[in-house]
């Protein structure tokens, strides 16, 4: 249960009789609503008021069910329409007969000596479900004398009657006039109108409902004041709403508990998942095996794998490569003829048989192109919307022109054991995914980065860049903001720091983490 739906239990409660117990020694309802009766007539006497034109009113018969008398007809049992038993001491009352209604106009917008006086004028936005003490527009005297706005006293209540803000409230604190959208009560003597706001609370869900089916949700004065409302003695009503009031903090309270509650149940399983690949870079997700080569003799194998390939031409060489290792127990980074301590880089510790790299080191790291789109052609191109977490969806492909996608090298296509990861876009940018079966041999747009693994899996290093400490490197690496969008340069890419496992570690810690995700997917 909500807040909302614990105030509505409440005021439901109230409303029924049973918040606060019933004091016998109060008058009961039956008599106040023969005053009410006796102070509407001596105002319509007084032309204050207009009357009527079906007078009703609501009286208990012989059987003790409810009779309406509407006019010179006969009296009518209206125990069907009863929503609920109410205490002995109260009463039925439609809503016209307890105070004095009206709803509001808006004078001419084509006039300006309607507008900028001294007179509140209060549009349905205004309301606040609670005091008005401030309303921004105000209209003229001649307004509320030209036209058919209504000026409303203090104390008045008011209800939204249009739109998205049916069955708002407010109560005035000053004379204010309404649109046509507000209808206004002040209660007669005998309704607390306090008690008549928090009713018009409780009736919020009915209203709604009562306003469904037109283009514009709307309901009108006469569903309104047609509505039944049940009357307490004054005291109790009094009584009721002290409790309402002395509830409040404790609903809010509940709310704040209520909100942390569901907004840790909603990113429970985005933490959790978090959690998981956080583990897994840190050599926690699964055992060591003595047996396995350590990560230093794979590093080695890269090494030498890329100087053949920069021997063959094939691939350039890093002007800036990089070199860790270990010495007295730290860290230290060799570019060139030079090395440098990188303790103060090294986020956490991890197994001896790892080793940390840069991911520039054990990868390939490519910038896609800028496409000549063209379309209704078979050929598609990835880009930053294709790349999710962890999957690849090749729904948001574009097409491309034949002849640009031709031109395009094949080493520049994706491969299955690629990684891809978006460049540019708030939001996006550092989202990674091995490539799937599907987005193979696919051209990539400029707004997207390939990462090509050196005898490494790329699933690994898709759980690394994913997880706590690769988003936090990327967080801190992207470029500053331009006027359009953030930026992942290839040389930012390739200087992440990316914790290293043997090879068969990689296996089992990417077998675990692909059978604890869809567990978590089912949260």
């Amino acid at each position: 249960m909500n807040a909302q739906q614990l105030k509505n239990s409440i005021l439901q409660l109230a409303v029924q009789g049973k918040l606060v117990p019933q004091d016998p020694n109060d008058e009961p309802a039956s008599a106040l609503i023969e005053r009410i009766r006796a102070e509407k007539e001596r105002l319509i006497k007084d032309k204050k008021i207009k009357p009527d034109k079906n007078p009703s009113y609501i009286f208990r018969g012989s059987d003790n069910l409810p009779y309406e008398k509407v006019g010179k007809n006969e009296p009518v049992c209206i125990a069907d329409e009863v929503p609920f038993d109410i205490p002995d001491s109260w009463e039925w009352v439609r809503l016209g007969n307890i105070g004095d209604w009206g709803s509001g106009a808006t004078p001419s917008r084509t006039n300006s000596a309607y507008y900028n006086g001294d007179i509140p004028w209060l549009k349905t936005g205004d309301l606040t479900d609670g005091y008005i003490y401030e309303i921004p527009e105000c209209i003229t005297r001649l307004a509320l004398k030209e036209t058919s706005v209504r000026l409303n006293p203090a104390k008045s209540v008011l209800i939204a009657m249009y739109g998205a803000t049916i069955g708002k409230l407010g109560i005035l604190t000053f004379p204010a006039t309404t649109n046509q959208a507000c209808c206004a009560c002040l209660p007669y003597n005998g309704i607390y109108n306090e008690f008549l706001f928090y009713f018009l609370m409780a009736q919020k869900k009915a209203f709604i409902k009562q306003g469904e089916g037109g283009a514009q949700p709307n309901i009108s004065k006469e569903k309104i004041v047609a509505t039944l409302m049940p009357v307490p003695p004054l005291p109790e009503q009094q009584r009721i709403v002290e409790k309402l009031k002395e509830l409040e903090p404790y609903i809010n309270d509940y709310n704040k508990a209520y909100e942390k509650i569901e907004k840790l149940n909603t990113d429970f399983p985005d933490l959790l998942k978090k959690s998981i690949l956080q583990e897994a870079v840190q050599g926690k997700l699964v055992p060591q095996d003595p047996t396995d080569k350590p990560a230093s003799v794979l590093i080695e194998q890269i090494r030498k794998e890329k100087e053949q390939l920069i021997k063959d031409k094939k691939i350039k060489k890093d002007k800036n490569e990089s070199y860790i290792f270990r010495r007295d127990n730290s860290h230290y980074e060799k570019i060139g003829k030079e090395e440098r301590c990188i303790d103060d880089e090294i986020p956490f510790d991890i197994p001896d048989s790892w080793e940390w790299t840069r991911l520039g080191t054990i990868t390939e790291i490519l910038r896609g192109k800028g496409p000549k789109y063209a379309d209704n052609t078979d050929f598609r191109i990835l880009n930053q919307k294709c790349v999710r977490w962890g999957n690849i969806d090749t729904s948001f492909c574009k097409t491309v022109d034949k002849q640009w996608f031709e031109s395009i090298s094949k080493e520049c296509l994706t491969t299955q054991k690629d990684i891809l990861i978006n460049s540019t876009g708030e939001g996006t940018i550092g989202r990674s995914s091995a490539v799937t079966s599907d987005a193979i041999n696919m051209p990539y747009d400029s707004h997207v980065l390939l990462i090509r693994p050196y005898k490494c899996l790329n699933k690994y290093i898709e759980i690394f860049i994913n997880g706590i400490e690769g988003q936090a490197q990327i967080n801190r690496s992207k470029g500053a903001k331009t006027t359009k969008q953030t930026e992942l340069g290839v040389d930012k890419t390739k200087n992440l720091l990316i914790p290293l496992p043997p090879l068969n570690e990689q296996q089992r810690i990417v077998d675990k983490v692909n059978q604890l995700l869809p567990q978590i997917s089912k949260l």
